[in-house]
């Protein structure tokens, strides 16, 4: 071999070295990085002829587990969906409470029923009086403040949706782009692992909002479909619409057109629990707005109604019907008409008030709590018998009229024990799910880790680039001594 190509094989192999050297240099910086996929540096012998010629590097390629990305992005869809239902429920129980806390639901319920008690034991005192105006308003405000924060959790749920749905329109767009990008660094045959790298990053932030599948496309292009059939990008990415709303009531649903839907390139989406977008955090958030909460506002307007009409019976206060008891739908009584029952059960929680006439805040007497609701006069200040016939309303054993408990007989403070079990079951059995999800989602991280970067091999290419740049260097040397010995000859 003459010195000219010693030389020439001595640097196409300096460069391979340096090249390899940036590479394993980037695979150990990015080990921690996600999204990042190990590359290698592709070389091949270069043959003038017969002979060999040094080495040619032909390219860089990345390496990824399709797979077992595929799979971890599934687990993240399914971890991200549980944990925000079980947000919600956690949310839902805290605003119920616990039984022994006296702000709770169940709480309020029995400080009425002590108030009646105590009323009962001392009918003339209008401390005692007081006291049941105070546990009765309490008890009604507890109810419009469980009613709002389902209503705010509806809300943020509606908000969540629409910054979910701006997310992934501009990563579908900037995936389109890349995708673009990438075909036409790979024809020019230049590295297109770092864009690679952003796709997969934007791919893993979509994936988590509505779960999809990665299909290989020509020129190294992919499309994405979600698990239910839908595309969202091939070739052209899809447009996703959504309008928020600025106020949520418990009357509005997306079924009665008062909540938007989705829509993908103008096409409606279903939105449910088995529609194309299950799985991922925008499925939940619909969960949340059109069922989990909507189900929880059901069954405290189920209560709130039986709360009502306990007060609003003969057996409570002989004069009363057909007027508003104790407790009054914004100072109405609860309708007696078949027709009317579903479309004013929905939201009374949230509306559902003390009856003005007992209280002196709002004009009323206190005696008429001992007396009857609408008496015109005080009678015997001695009389206790109505106190004692409202809390025997209170906690009687009746049927209850609608919800998921309906058909079923309980007093009100089992009613509120029952709905706050409800929760507390539904909310442990997400919380396991999301705990298994969690779990699966870490294993396949962890296993993505083990198959991408391993730094401790990293380093021993590294130390045998170094050999081979040294020893190409030392070639080069060599030449250049032999070079000018022959020149000063």
């Amino acid at each position: 071999m003459s010195i000219s190509g010693s030389m020439a094989n001595a640097i196409s192999g300096l460069t391979a070295a340096s090249r390899s050297a940036g590479v394993i240099s980037s695979n150990i910086a990015n080990a921690l990085t996600d999204g990042y996929g190990r590359r290698e540096l592709q070389v091949s012998a270069n043959q003038i002829g017969n002979s060999g010629q040094g080495v040619t590097v032909t390219g860089v390629s990345r390496d990824v587990d399709q797979m077992l990305i595929a799979e971890r992005r599934t687990a993240e869809a399914s971890s991200a969906d549980l944990d925000a239902r079980a947000s919600f429920l956690s949310r839902l129980e805290s605003a119920l409470g616990t039984p022994e806390a006296g702000s709770s639901l169940s709480g309020r319920v029995a400080a009425l029923d002590a108030a009646f008690i105590a009323a009962a034991s001392q009918p003339s005192s209008e401390v005692r009086q007081q006291e049941v105006v105070t546990a009765a308003n309490a008890l009604a405000n507890t109810f419009q403040s469980i009613s709002s924060e389902i209503q705010t959790s509806r809300l943020n749920a509606d908000s969540q949706i629409a910054a979910d749905v701006e997310t992934v329109n501009s990563a579908l767009a900037t995936i389109a782009e890349l995708n673009r990008s990438i075909t036409s660094l790979s024809s020019s045959g230049r590295d297109s692992s770092a864009l690679l790298d952003q796709r997969q990053q934007l791919i893993d932030q979509v994936s988590t909002i509505i779960p999809v599948r990665e299909l290989p496309r020509d020129n190294g292009q992919v499309a994405l479909m979600t698990s239910g059939g839908a595309f969202l990008l091939d070739g052209k990415a899809a447009t996703l619409e959504f309008s928020s709303v600025g106020t949520i009531t418990p009357d509005m649903t997306q079924a009665a057109g008062g909540l938007s839907g989705l829509t993908i390139n103008g096409r409606s989406v279903d939105t449910g629990s088995n529609g194309p977008l299950s799985g991922g955090s925008m499925a939940a958030e619909f969960a949340i707005r059109d069922e989990l909460a909507t189900s929880a506002q059901s069954e405290l307007d189920a209560m709130a109604r039986d709360l009502i009409s306990r007060f609003q019976e003969p057996s409570a206060d002989p004069l009363v019907a057909p007027d508003p008891g104790l407790f009054t739908d914004r100072g109405s009584a609860f309708t007696n008409d078949a027709a009317l029952l579903e479309a004013q059960e929905i939201g009374i929680s949230s509306r559902i008030s003390l009856n003005a006439a007992v209280d002196p805040a709002e004009g009323g007497e206190l005696w008429r709590l001992r007396d009857g609701l609408d008496a015109v006069t005080p009678g015997p200040v001695g009389e206790s018998a109505l106190f004692t016939s409202m809390q025997t309303a209170l906690n009687e054993t009746r049927e209850i009229e609608s919800g998921q408990f309906a058909g079923s007989s309980r007093s009100l403070s089992g009613f509120s024990g029952q709905l706050l079990s409800a929760v507390a079951t539904e909310r442990l059995s997400v919380e396991l799910e999301a705990g298994f999800a969690a779990a699966r989602t870490n294993t396949l991280k962890g296993l993505e880790l083990e198959g991408g970067v391993d730094t401790d091999s990293e380093l021993q290419d590294l130390l045998l680039v170094e050999q081979a740049y040294a020893a190409n260097a030392k070639v080069i040397q060599t030449a250049d001594e032999m070079i000018q010995i022959l020149l000063g000859m």
